[in-house]
């Protein structure tokens, strides 16, 4: 199929999207740009997968993130036992959207989701896959790439981003998804009612806490009052960061107003 085709299906396809229309009728006139968002697919790799976000199969939308998830449950349902996930995100736009789209499709697998309930940084997405015991997991960030991109990373049971042979073999899975007719999904909210979709509870954020705690540097002699200036830099840090400090005794914490809250 070429970039032009790709482009006709898609606009096909999402009639009923009236957003996805709108934003592939407004770039008609721009062959260069139809071309860049049609002529290849987002590559996915031990890093999972990162683009700009908007329509289209180099694009990062719900789209792609639909396809690469059926692809990772696919691969799952073949190399796990458990059959169990487990997905954090981001602030960064759509980061929500995305993991709720990731949630939805495993769940319609039979794959019981973890997800976080609100912001979290990477490394409770790593403890959680563990503490949970699960067979894999997904972090919705781009990390420090451009506020145009969003991102989509796989982690295997270990915690860890997943080895270069589990990555090819989960980009063969989603290579044979057809888009259009393999990807299924549960609404998010019937996932949630049914159990199959459930939050991840605060009791797991305290063992994380208590894991970090175990691995300080600072000496016991190290005065309390010192004042720490921190800024998660309108990131998901702000979750974590200040609660473990206030419970090693830290209680001056200023934290620039204007970088406090997701941007």
């Amino acid at each position: 199929m070429t970039y032009r085709e790709a482009y006709e299906t898609w606009l096909k396809e999402f009639a009923d999207d009236r957003a996805t229309v709108d934003e592939l009728k407004a770039i008609a006139g721009d062959e260069k740009e139809i071309e860049d968002r049609f002529y290849t697919e987002l590559s996915f790799g031990t890093a999972g997968m990162r683009g700009v976000l908007g329509a289209g199969t180099n694009r990062m939308n719900v789209f792609t993130i639909g396809k690469a998830t059926q692809g990772y449950a696919n691969y799952l349902k073949n190399h796990a036992a458990r059959l169990s996930v487990a997905i954090a995100y981001d602030s960064r736009i759509n980061s929500r959207l995305f993991a709720a789209t990731a949630a939805g499709v495993f769940a319609a697998q039979g794959i019981r989701v973890y997800i976080y309930p609100r912001l979290m940084p990477t490394p409770l997405l790593s403890f959680a896959v563990r503490d949970l015991r699960c067979d894999g997991g997904v972090v919705v960030t781009a990390s420090h790439n451009p506020a145009k991109y969003n991102g989509y990373k796989v982690y295997g049971a270990d915690g860890c981003q997943i080895t270069t042979e589990a990555a090819a073999a989960i980009q063969s899975e989603i290579a044979r998804v057809d888009p259009f007719a393999d990807v299924c999904a549960l609404d998010f909210a019937e996932g949630l009612a049914s159990g199959i979709i459930a939050y991840i509870g605060e009791d797991t954020v305290e063992r994380y806490l208590a894991a970090v705690s175990t691995a300080s540097l600072l000496p016991e002699s190290f005065s309390r009052s010192a004042s720490i200036v921190y800024t998660p830099l309108n990131g998901t840090g702000i979750s974590c960061v200040p609660p473990c400090l206030c419970a090693h005794g830290f209680t001056t914490i200023p934290i620039p107003p204007e970088q406090a809250g997701p941007d």
